[in-house]
């Protein structure tokens, strides 16, 4: 493994914000449910947006090396859970996602912020990955991500956390 990794993996860790949303299994989703578990939560702007889809099917293509590994993953957007059945339904998505509509949570982890396009500004999610170890500390997160290789980025963050601990 790389020092560049291990370095990246030792910054202090911080308490993941708590958080309870609605979620695509029809219950309501709290980060006190993963306690235990290593989780990834990727925050998305909208479902069925070209880049949105690539991201989410890219995790959906690695979430068995991620369960393999023991982390759960989870998408959050500010769409609503009809939004987000539909695209599960279409891309055959293995993970929950949760509906942040107030954008609540998205402020709480700081992903929610002001963007610009083509001149315009206006406010709303940054592309943004967190990775929660089993007690609940952020222990990696990437933010403004480009989607190419993303995911596999995110895995080798989780084979290093796992051969650190």
């Amino acid at each position: 493994m790389s020092k560049k990794k291990l370095i990246e993996l030792e910054a202090p860790k911080r308490p993941a914000p708590t958080f309870t949303l609605p979620a695509s299994n029809g219950k309501k989703v709290s980060l006190k449910d993963f306690k235990g578990k290593k989780l990834v939560i990727y925050f998305y702007p909208q479902d069925n947006t070209p880049t949105c889809t690539q991201q989410s099917c890219d995790f959906r293509d690695y979430n068995g090396k991620f369960a393999k590994l023991g982390v759960k993953v989870i998408g959050i957007s500010p769409d609503e859970l009809k939004a987000h059945d539909k695209f599960i339904e279409k891309y055959e998505l293995p993970f929950l996602l949760l509906s942040d509509p107030d954008h609540q949570v998205a402020e709480k982890f700081g992903v929610w912020a002001l963007k610009k396009l083509y001149g315009r500004e206006y406010m709303g999610i940054v592309r943004s990955t967190f990775l929660i170890d089993e007690e609940g500390y952020i222990v990696k997160e990437w933010s403004k991500v480009r989607v190419k290789n993303h995911v596999q980025s995110v895995l080798d963050a989780v084979m290093a956390l796992n051969t650190n601990t």
